[in-house]
């Protein structure tokens, strides 16, 4: 009797065997979604790390130059230039200017090079007057122009506060403004060409 009863209710061997592949795919794809999932999760960290990597080595890498204007005596100041970056450059122009004026008053051809976290430093002199004049209180700007990896960048106008009576420096400061990135000058060929007109217009000037 309970033989017979077992057999009436009992699931045949058959079906169970018919549905042990069923179950084998379910499983195989919820692994599959699971892992997936995970792949997912390790590229966008490896994304994330490969970015920072990135950032990093730009940080290090990139041309990035600090301008600074120091009062030396009531007579004299000096330019210091900071190589930020670990590539060494090739300073070209410096450049001075009122922030009311549209074009520099001083336009200073170099062909200095400055290793990776090194500084250059020159005496302003007479062109710091030439650009100020004997009285002048307000801002003037400061920025360089510059090779590195084969290619020609500029800082951005690094400002300052001066105050000059009678030809005398009372005051000059840094004004604390976010500067930006260097800039790359596209069109080298054209700039090279403005740079040969400066100087053959200033070398004019002095005959």
């Amino acid at each position: 009797m309970y033989m017979q009863w077992f057999s009436q209710h009992s699931i045949p061997f058959t079906l169970i065997v018919a549905y042990i592949p069923l179950i084998a795919t379910v499983a195989t794809t919820i692994l599959s979604l699971v892992l997936a999932r995970a792949t997912l999760r390790y590229a966008e960290a490896s994304d994330k790390s490969l970015a920072l990597a990135r950032e990093e080595f730009e940080r290090q890498w990139s041309p990035e130059l600090h301008i600074k204007l120091e009062k030396l005596s009531s007579r004299q100041a000096k330019i210091v230039v900071t190589n930020l970056a670990k590539i060494s450059v090739l300073l070209q122009i410096v450049q001075l200017r009122r922030l009311s004026m549209g074009v520099p008053s001083l336009r200073s051809f170099l062909n200095e090079p400055l290793v990776g976290g090194s500084t250059w430093t020159d005496e302003l002199g007479k062109h710091l007057f030439a650009c100020t004049g004997d009285d002048y209180e307000g801002q003037i700007a400061a920025t360089v122009t510059f090779y590195a990896s084969g290619r020609l960048f500029r800082t951005d106008w690094f400002r300052f506060q001066i105050q000059v009576s009678h030809g005398e420096i009372l005051r000059l400061d840094p004004v604390n403004i976010a500067a930006r990135r260097v800039r790359v000058l596209h069109g080298a060929e054209q700039t090279r060409q403005e740079l040969v007109k400066d100087v053959v217009g200033v070398t004019a000037e002095n005959e």
